[in-house]
C-alpha cells in the first residue's frame, strides 16, 4: 500500500457485488474510505458486513436506486457528511437488458438510459461541488466495449454505454483546470453476475475479474498529478478461440 489514498474518501455506486464491490476492497486497501449503494437492502448489508471484517470504521453505505436523483443526492451527501468530504467518485451501477429492437420494451429502454448514463449524471452533479472544495478529485465511469463496438440485440445497452463515453469525454474537459481527474473504463467480458441472477450461471476463468477492474481504478488514481489516462480499453488476454 501506498499512501496516496490513505484518507480519501470514495463513493463506489452499485458497490454491493460485482465489479463495484471489487473496488470498494481495493480502495478500503488502500486506505480510503468507502461509501458503497446498491438496490436490493439485503445484498447492500452482506456486502457491507464482509468489507467491514477488515476495515470496520471506514466503510458505510445506503440503498439507493440510481435512476432516481433524489436517491444520488443523498447517498453523495451522506458519504460526504459520514467521512468529511468527497474525493473519489466511482460510478459502477449498470443494468444489461438485451433483446431485439422489436422486442424491446419502453420500460426495459428506459431502465437501461436511466441508470447506465443518466445515474452517472446525476452523481457526478452533486459529486464535482464537493470537490471543488477538496481542491480536486477523480471520478471514475465504469463503461464497456459495448460502448464502441455495437452488436445485435445491445441497442438500449450500447446506446447507454456510447453516450456514457461520450458523457465523460465533455465533462473531462468541463472540470479539468478544478483539479478533477475524470476516466472512463471499458472491460470487456467480466466473470461477474452482471445481467444474470447471482450464481444462475458458472464461473469462466478465462473473463477479466472485479479485480482486474479494481487494479485499474487503483493504477489510474497513481497516476502522477500531471497525466491523465482518461479512456482505457480492457480485454481477456486469452478468450476461447473462435471455431
Amino acid at each position: 500500500m501506498t499512501t496516496v489514498l490513505k484518507d480519501k474518501v470514495a463513493v463506489v455506486t452499485g458497490g454491493s457485488r460485482g465489479i463495484g464491490f471489487s473496488v470498494a476492497q481495493a480502495l478500503l486497501a488502500e486506505g480510503a474510505s468507502v461509501f458503497i449503494c446498491g438496490r436490493d437492502p439485503k445484498v447492500l448489508q452482506e456486502a457491507l458486513d464482509k468489507l467491514r471484517i477488515a476495515s470496520p470504521a471506514n466503510v458505510d453505505g445506503s440503498a439507493a436506486d440510481v435512476r432516481n436523483y433524489e436517491d444520488c443526492r443523498k447517498v453523495v451527501r451522506a458519504a460526504a457528511e459520514r467521512f468529511g468530504g468527497l474525493d473519489i467518485l466511482v460510478n459502477n451501477a449498470g443494468v444489461g437488458v438485451f433483446k431485439p429492437i422489436d422486442q424491446l420494451s419502453v420500460e426495459d429502454w428506459d431502465t437501461t438510459i436511466q441508470t447506465n448514463l443518466s445515474g452517472v449524471f446525476y452523481c457526478c452533479r452533486e459529486a464535482i461541488p464537493l470537490m471543488r472544495k477538496r481542491g480536486g478529485g477523480y471520478i471514475f465511469n465504469i463503461s464497456s466495449l459495448a460502448g464502441v463496438n455495437p452488436m445485435a440485440t445491445g441497442s438500449a445497452y450500447n446506446a447507454s454505454k456510447f453516450g456514457l463515453n461520450g458523457f465523460s469525454e465533455a465533462m473531462m474537459q468541463d472540470v479539468r483546470y478544478d483539479g478533477i481527474r475524470v476516466s472512463y473504463l471499458m472491460p470487456g467480458s467480466v466473470d461477474t453476475d452482471f445481467a444474470a441472477a447471482p450464481g444462475s450461471k458458472p464461473r469462466q476463468a478465462w473473463k477479466l475479474t472485479g479485480e482486474d477492474v479494481a487494479k485499474a481504478v487503483i493504477d489510474l488514481y497513481k497516476f502522477p498529478p500531471t497525466a491523465l489516462a482518461s479512456r482505457i480499453e480492457m480485454r481477456p488476454s486469452q478468450p476461447p478461440r473462435k471455431k
